[in-house]
C-alpha cells in the first residue's frame, strides 16, 4: 500500500457512512496523483441477476458528462451512417466493420446500431457480449436516429449494467472536477438507478454504494439519502 493511499485512507473512516456531499469533499481532499483519476461509483443492489425479471439495465446523462473522450463505432448504413458521421461517431459502417471486430478489432468504447444493421451484429455475440458492447434498445444504443444517440453518449450519457454478484461500477466524473459537478453527477446516476428498479425485486433494493478514485480507498454512502425503500 503506497504512501499516498495510507494518507487518503485516514481521511476516511471505513465503519461510516457519509452523505454524498460529505463524502465528495473526502474525495477532494485526498492527495493527488500524477494523472487525472476517474471518479467511479460502485453499488451493490438487493436483486438476484441469476433472474432476467430482476436484471438492472439503463443509461443516464450525466449533468457534466464523464470527462473522457468516447470513441463510438456505429453500424449503419445509408442516410442513419452518414449522419453517424456527421454527429462525429469515431467509426461508421457496416460489414466490412463486423469483420473487423470478428477478428479482434476493439479500438472503441462504446457500439451503436441500427435496427436495420442488428441482424447481422447479432452474430458478434462472442465479441461484443464479453465487454459489455453489445448493442440494446433499453440504454439507446439500438436507434434509427444514429445522429442523437452519438450526440447524447458524447454528450456524457453511460450505461450501467448488472454484474453476476449483483454489482454495479459506473465513471462519473475525473478527480479535475469541482466537487458540486461530481456530486451532482453521482445523485443523477443514484437517481437512475433508483428508477430502474425492476418490478420483480423484493425487500431492500439499494444495498450499498461507495464512491472512489482510480487510486483512492473508497467513501461508503448514506443510502438512505435517496428513495431505496
Amino acid at each position: 500500500m503506497g504512501k499516498r493511499y495510507e494518507a487518503a485512507a485516514k481521511l476516511v473512516d471505513p465503519k461510516k457512512r457519509y452523505r454524498l456531499a460529505e463524502a465528495v469533499e473526502i474525495l477532494k481532499k485526498f492527495p493527488k496523483t500524477k494523472f487525472d483519476e476517474s471518479i467511479d461509483l460502485a453499488v451493490k443492489l438487493g436483486v438476484d441477476p441469476k433472474h432476467s425479471d430482476q436484471m438492472v439495465r439503463g443509461t443516464v446523462s450525466l449533468p457534466h458528462g464523464t470527462g473522457k473522450k468516447v470513441r463510438i463505432l456505429v453500424f449503419a448504413e445509408g442516410e442513419p451512417a452518414t449522419a453517424a458521421r456527421n454527429a462525429g461517431a469515431d467509426f461508421v459502417g457496416y460489414k466490412e466493420l463486423i469483420e473487423k471486430v470478428k477478428g479482434g478489432w476493439f479500438d472503441f468504447d462504446l457500439v451503436i446500431a441500427t435496427p436495420a444493421a442488428m441482424s447481422e451484429v447479432r452474430k458478434l455475440g462472442r465479441e461484443l457480449g464479453p465487454k459489455g458492447l453489445m448493442p440494446n434498445p433499453k440504454t439507446g444504443t439500438v436507434a434509427e436516429d444514429t445522429a442523437k444517440a452519438v450526440k447524447e453518449f458524447q454528450a456524457g450519457r453511460v450505461e450501467f449494467k448488472l454484474d453476476k454478484a449483483g454489482n454495479l461500477h459506473i465513471s462519473i466524473a475525473k478527480a479535475s472536477f469541482e466537487a458540486n459537478q461530481i456530486a451532482e453527477n453521482a445523485r443523477a446516476t443514484l437517481d437512475a438507478i433508483v428508477r430502474a428498479r425492476p418490478a420483480a425485486a423484493k425487500g431492500t433494493y439499494l444495498e450499498n454504494a461507495a464512491i472512489s478514485a482510480t487510486m483512492s480507498p473508497a467513501v461508503k454512502l448514506d443510502v438512505k439519502e435517496f428513495v431505496a425503500a
